[in-house]
């Protein structure tokens, strides 16, 4: 087996691609894709977003020290992927993609409808890094849509049709291959 090896780079993949809205007052809201999103601790919850100091929503963000983490489906890849390409220092995303813009509940920035899943966050710290600077998030509330809901009062997330970024591409999670602690059960039934 032969290996070949490249320079230092984030290798790191698959990661979640998310819609992060933003908004100041008396100004539109904005949306920002990012793939450099992630947990941070479970107790509090918090969540870090990684963003260049150059893009729009960046001093969105770090001056009303707010934003919505807003999980992308494959039925909103195709915004996802415009509003991440395209700057809301010219358009308005919420309007050329058609989205549905919810009010939130504890931030003044909109959830998207159309996503399953939206985190609303508070900053509480900001880490210059190089190309990207960190905010770190205290998550204040969280919607999820009520079609994914069971009939046991599940949210079903897996069946939303959740979507990753690798290397430049996006994909569809598919087929489950476990759960968590299968390895180490007796039957190591899937």
């Amino acid at each position: 087996m032969g290996k070949q090896y490249w320079k230092a780079g984030n290798m790191l993949y698959p990661v979640p691609a998310v819609m992060v809205s933003c908004q100041r007052d008396d100004e539109r809201p904005n949306i920002i894709t990012l793939a450099w999103a992630g947990t941070i601790s479970s107790d509090p919850a918090m969540v870090s977003i990684s963003i260049r100091k150059e893009r729009f929503s960046y001093n969105i963000i770090k001056d009303t020290k707010e934003f919505v983490i807003n999980l992308v489906t494959k039925e909103t890849v195709f915004a996802t992927d415009y509003c991440g390409v395209k700057s809301g220092r010219e358009i308005d995303k919420f309007k050329e993609m058609n989205l549905t813009q919810i009010p939130s509940l504890y931030v003044k920035a909109p959830s998207i409808g159309e996503c399953p899943v939206n985190i609303e966050c508070k900053v509480v710290d900001m880490i210059p890094l190089g190309t990207h600077d960190m905010f770190l998030a205290k998550v204040v509330g969280v919607t999820v849509d009520d079609q994914y809901m069971n009939e046991s009062g599940k949210f079903c997330l897996n069946d939303t049709g959740l979507v990753a970024y690798s290397h430049g591409e996006y994909f569809e999670l598919g087929e489950k291959l476990g759960k968590f602690g299968y390895s180490v059960k007796k039957n190591k039934k899937r």
